[in-house]
């Protein structure tokens, strides 16, 4: 396998994970049309959807370990003779066997994806059963939905977030795509990316402390349909 052989496979893989994501996605929302319908068959249903989503981690983290191999590989090779490019297909598959080798099951569950399906799901459950709680927690829920209106649009475009993400650190919401524009502008100015809400104390927003939340998208989505209904 030749050194340009081997940099297409890592631009296909990255492609390939980036289907996976958003069939992670999709999965998660099927999931929480199964506890929205409230349906007999939801238990075996949600048990599927986590299978599936404990999958797609697996092969998700499959490739992120085959790429870190390759990366790897190819740069010792570069520090070798020409000829040692020749035997980059076998290096990279024994290397990749060692390393999967010592991966657990048990850090899928701590996969991103993963973490926002069961948190989704829990939270789709608790809206779905409303009964369960009391008048107190009926008014906090009522205040949650009230605060969730409001903060539909982004900080950063004041328009409605197709993508919301919450900040694990601060739990403020942006749009995915102009928060992590802002973050890889500021970095490439050698600066610090500072939360956009008004306010806010956090003074450096980075890529890893931003959550998909899928529950937010739901809303903005239902919210965007009622609109269009009136």
């Amino acid at each position: 396998m030749s050194l340009s052989a081997v940099c297409g496979t890592v631009s296909s893989l990255k492609t390939c994970q980036a289907d996976i994501g958003t069939g992670m996605d999709i999965v998660t929302d099927v999931a929480m049309d199964l506890v929205e319908a409230q349906g007999k068959e939801m238990i075996s249903g949600l048990q599927e959807m986590e299978d599936m989503i404990l999958e797609c981690a697996r092969l998700d983290r499959e490739i992120d370990c085959f790429i870190e191999v390759v990366q790897q590989v190819t740069d010792e090779a570069g520090s070798e003779q020409p000829e040692a490019m020749f035997g980059l297909s076998a290096k990279v598959k024994e290397k990749f066997t060692e390393r999967t080798a010592r991966l657990s099951d048990a850090t899928l569950h701590q996969h991103q994806k993963v973490v926002v399906f069961k948190d989704s799901i829990k939270n789709s459950l608790s809206a779905a059963n409303p009964e369960s709680t009391g008048t107190t927690e009926e008014l906090d829920e009522d205040l949650v939905v009230s605060q969730s209106q409001v903060n539909y649009n982004c900080p950063l475009t004041q328009l409605e977030m197709e993508n919301p993400v919450r900040n694990k650190k601060c739990n403020h919401h942006y749009d995915e795509k102009p928060i992590l524009s802002l973050i890889k502008t500021k970095h490439s100015q050698k600066k610090k990316c500072r939360c956009p809400v008004v306010g806010c104390g956090n003074s450096d927003v980075k890529e890893s402390d931003l959550i998909p939340d899928q529950v937010l998208r739901r809303k903005i989505q239902n919210h965007k349909r009622n609109s269009n209904r009136t």
